[in-house]
């Protein structure tokens, strides 16, 4: 049976997360009840390249699926999109080898996470960033961030209820853009722990307002202890911009 891969983009802020849970709208949810009615009410099991929280969104998350149907590829989108909620959209669809996995064969993942830097609240702007109130010291942020590229054991910067054993990941890049008012942090790497983008986020906004030093990263990753990082940024402020094959 062929193997699709689709680029699906959509907004959290509504949704329980992305993974499939009981009496909850979740993305995965969605697209498989959207693949559902297109397959005549034949379940289809959709797989991600990871899980996102509640209210985190995706620019390029990707999944992949089977189906017996003959669609053309350029029709996928139109297909799904006709069924899908206006929050959930299929941005491109292609056939992918028969032995591809979404999650397994991915080389990396972007993510991104955006700070409103402004004293006065934008109710339009709440569900799509966080709004941080107080002056931030860029420089710092940015040598702080050096520290933290590479590869380590991020266990301080990963929840405490994280299963996974093996908590190494290398962090290839982080960049810190600024446009206007808002502060984009930019992670790019193998792998990312459960949380791992937000308590990064949050520890560097720390280091921002002063509250801890720019070179005490090295002896927060050596700690190995998640009480050693800084507080976890909230959800609305992260996107899954892009997976790398």
């Amino acid at each position: 049976m062929p193997r699709f891969k689709c680029i699906v983009t959509y907004d959290g802020t509504h949704f329980a997360g992305y993974q499939v849970q009981p009496r909850k709208r979740t993305v995965q949810g969605e697209l498989e009840r959207a693949l559902k009615k297109l397959h005549k009410g034949e379940d289809i099991k959709v797989t991600a390249s990871g899980r996102t929280d509640a209210g985190v969104h995706a620019r390029g998350q990707v999944i992949h699926f089977d189906s017996p149907l003959n669609i053309p590829l350029g029709k996928w989108g139109i297909a799904l999109n006709s069924l899908l909620p206006d929050d959930v959209a299929v941005l491109g669809t292609e056939q992918a080898p028969d032995d591809f996995h979404v999650r397994f064969d991915a080389k990396g993942k972007e993510y991104r996470y955006f700070v409103h830097r402004s004293s006065r609240r934008d109710p339009f702007k709440r569900h799509y960033v966080y709004q941080y109130p107080f002056a931030l010291n860029t420089d710092s942020i940015k040598q702080a961030a050096a520290d933290l590229i590479g590869t380590h054991d991020f266990t301080s910067f990963c929840s405490a209820k994280t299963e996974v054993e093996d908590k190494v990941r290398e962090l290839q890049e982080i960049e810190i853009l600024e446009e206007e008012d808002m502060l984009i942090f930019r992670f790019r790497g193998t792998g990312f722990l459960y949380n791992m983008v937000r308590i990064l986020a949050g520890t560097l906004l720390e280091v921002g307002i002063g509250e801890r030093d720019p070179n005490s990263m090295p002896s927060v990753i050596l700690e190995k202890n998640r009480s050693a990082a800084g507080k976890t940024a909230p959800p609305q402020g992260l996107y899954l911009w892009k997976v790398f094959y």
